[in-house]
């Protein structure tokens, strides 16, 4: 473990988790030259860098120092003391870059004293390089800043920018908890195949091979409901499937999810959630 400031082109990682981990691994997959740091008082965290070109440290001031980009990546309910201990090491001219769910940009700003502060919202595919983030910057950040932020989370998947802070609660409920909404669909459809008498390894295989394919199906721009007629023959076996779907409530049930989450990731942010129907807002990423 070394003292010296990191070069001025480095990433530096506050948080050592899976997170900081896949950011930090695609990061080095795109640009194998890029210095990284990665801070964490916990050695076992930090054990998972040991076979990669990273740099690490459990002081958190050690790892800003020289930076050109600090990923705070520890969890909410530590953030503040976190932030207020690297008020005082962060720099003017170092973007601040914060993947906690449901600390705003000016509760940040308020513990950190940093006016270049990017918050978003990834998920966990991006662990396996598959990930969607969302991304929110006032006009503290520079545009050549907003680059640097989005070139770090299209290094693990896609990444989409919002005009409004707010709509990273909707993020949060679709993108950021969605990959478990899927889980929970793979789990119960293997529940269903051995209840028709597969053993729980072929169930497992035929379900999640099929949840693979399907989503290699889609694209960006491709309309699921088109896709969904296309495998849907009249009178047969899959239109039965959804028929009874429809009838118990499936879908309306799947978009109050997403409505719950929203409202959730809300109180978290310590907004309050419209209690008349649930409903979030609409807006447009870029």
């Amino acid at each position: 473990m070394s003292h010296n400031p990191a070069p001025d082109h480095s990433i530096a990682f506050i948080g050592g988790g899976n997170m900081a981990f896949a950011l930090a691994s695609g990061i080095l997959r795109a640009d194998p030259g890029r210095s990284v740091v990665v801070s964490d008082p916990v050695a076992e965290q930090l054990a998972r860098f040991a076979g990669a070109p990273v740099r690490t440290t459990r002081d958190n001031t050690d790892a800003v120092a020289g930076a050109s980009i600090v990923v705070l990546a520890v969890k909410p309910q530590v953030m503040e003391g976190v932030a207020r201990e690297l008020a005082e090491a962060i720099e003017a001219r170092q973007l601040v870059v914060s993947i906690a769910a449901g600390v705003t940009v000016s509760a940040l700003r308020a513990w950190l004293g940093s006016s270049a502060i990017v918050r978003c919202m990834p998920n966990t595919p991006a662990l396996v390089g598959k990930g969607v983030t969302g991304l929110y910057a006032d006009s503290g950040v520079s545009e050549a800043q907003r680059s640097e932020a989005e070139e770090l989370l299209r290094a693990v998947g896609d990444a989409v920018w919002f005009e409004e802070e707010g709509e990273l609660d909707a993020v949060t409920a679709l993108s950021g908890s969605g990959p478990a909404y899927f889980f929970a669909v793979i789990e119960a459809l293997i529940e269903g195949g051995v209840e028709l008498g597969l053993s729980r390894e072929i169930a497992h295989r035929l379900v999640t091979g099929t949840a693979v394919g399907a989503a290699a199906m889609i694209g960006p721009h491709d309309d699921p409901g088109e896709l969904r007629v296309r495998v849907t023959s009249p009178g047969g076996t899959t239109e039965r499937a959804l028929s009874v779907l429809a009838s118990g409530g499936v879908p309306h049930t799947l978009r109050q999810a997403v409505h719950g989450a929203w409202q959730r990731s809300r109180e978290l942010s310590g907004v309050e959630a419209d209690g008349h129907d649930g409903a979030a807002p609409t807006g447009s990423g870029r």
